[in-house]
C-alpha cells in the first residue's frame, strides 16, 4: 500500500515551520511520502508578516515525493484549517498523517506511523495514531507501544473510517458524557480536566477540534496507539502560536529508535494507564493554577483562534 500522505498545518512562525520541515524531511520514508502544507491566512495585521515568511519557506520544500501547498484566502483558524485538512486528506487518500509547525519528528515516525497504519486499518476500534508520549517515570516497564483511551494531537494519523466519526457539534457530545462515572473515565480518573475542556467548547471560550476528537473517540470506545517512549517532541510550548502559554512539563525529545513491536489484544494497557494517570497527578499541583483551557493549550487540546 502506498505510504499516508501528510498534512502540514503552518500559520506564521517560519523558525519553528523550518525545524519541523528539516526533521521531517531526515525521516527514512520521506522521499516516498506526499506531503501537503496547508497555510493559513493571517487573522490580522500583526501575524501577515509571518505568514509571508511561512508561505515564502514552503513554497520551496523538496525532499518528499510530493509537495502540494494550499494556501487559505482566509483565516480557518487552527480547528476550522485541522478539521477542513485531514477531512479532505482521508477522503481523498483513506487515511493521513497530521503534524502542526512546532512538532519535531525522530527519523522514525513515519516509519512507525505508517506501520500502524497499515496493521490496524481494519480495526474498528482502533480510531488513532499517536507519535508523541509523555516523559513517563519507568518507560521501561511499559509494553514498546500500547493502547490508551485519550488520543494525543502532537503527531498523529488516523483513517477515514474513524475520521468520519468526528463529531463537531459539541452539544450533541455533552449527554452521553452526563453521568458521573462517564464523565470520572473521560477525566482520566478525575485527574484531567478534559470534561471542563468540553464545557468551554461549548460556550465560545476555545475552539478546539482536539477536544472535540477526544470525546468522538472516547464515546465510540475507541482506542488511540501510543510508543512508550515519545517519536516527537514539541517545540512550541514557548509562548509562541496561538496559545502563547510557556511550559517545559510536556518537554521530551523525540526518539530516534525504531518501533517493532505493536500490541496483538485490543484494549488499554493497565500499565500503561497507570503511568499515565501518575503523569497528569505529578503535573497537577503546578499547573492547575494556570487553569485547564490554560493547560489544555500547552496540551494542544484547547486552541483559540487565530
Amino acid at each position: 500500500m502506498a505510504l499516508a500522505p501528510v498534512a502540514l498545518f503552518v500559520y506564521n512562525r517560519p523558525d519553528h515551520t523550518r525545524q519541523t520541515l528539516d526533521a521531517l524531511r531526515a525521516n527514512t520514508l520521506a522521499r516516498e511520502t506526499p506531503l501537503f502544507v496547508f497555510s493559513d491566512a493571517p487573522r490580522d495585521g500583526d501575524a501577515e508578516a509571518g505568514v509571508r515568511a511561512v508561505r515564502r519557506l514552503v513554497a520551496e520544500v523538496e525532499g518528499f515525493a510530493e509537495v502540494t501547498v494550499v494556501q487559505q484566502g482566509r483565516n480557518l483558524g487552527l480547528a476550522g484549517s485541522v478539521t477542513r485538512g485531514v477531512t479532505d486528506l482521508c477522503d481523498r487518500f483513506g487515511r493521513a498523517i497530521v503534524l502542526e509547525d512546532d512538532i519535531v519528528t525522530g527519523p522514525y515516525f513515519l516509519d512507525y506511523m505508517n506501520t500502524a497504519l497499515d496493521r490496524y486499518a481494519g480495526d474498528e476500534r482502533v480510531m488513532h495514531v499517536s507519535g508523541y508520549m509523555f516523559d513517563l517515570a519507568d518507560p521501561d516497564g511499559l509494553p514498546e507501544t500500547f493502547f490508551h483511551r485519550c488520543p494525543s494531537c502532537w503527531g498523529w494519523g488516523t483513517w477515514k473510517r474513524a475520521w468520519d466519526r468526528f463529531e463537531p457539534d459539541v452539544h450533541k457530545l455533552f449527554p452521553a458524557l452526563r453521568p458521573h462515572a462517564v464523565r470520572k473515565a473521560f477525566d482520566i480518573g478525575g485527574t484531567f480536566g478534559y470534561y471542563r475542556m468540553l464545557n468551554q467548547q461549548a460556550g465560545g471560550r476555545i475552539d478546539s477540534w482536539a477536544i472535540r476528537w477526544y470525546a468522538s473517540v472516547f464515546l465510540r470506545g475507541g482506542l488511540a496507539l501510543f510508543p512508550s517512549r515519545s517519536l516527537v517532541a514539541n517545540i512550541g510550548n514557548d509562548g509562541t502560536g496561538h496559545h502563547r502559554y510557556r511550559s517545559t512539563a510536556f518537554d521530551v525529545p523525540a526518539g530516534d529508535h525504531r518501533v517493532t513491536r505493536f500490541p496483538a489484544t485490543l484494549e488499554e494497557s493497565p500499565e500503561a494507564v497507570e503511568a499515565i494517570t501518575r503523569f497528569y497527578r505529578s503535573i497537577r499541583p503546578p499547573l492547575l493554577a494556570r487553569g485547564w483551557s490554560r493547560v489544555g493549550r500547552a496540551l494542544g487540546l484547547a486552541g483559540s483562534a487565530r
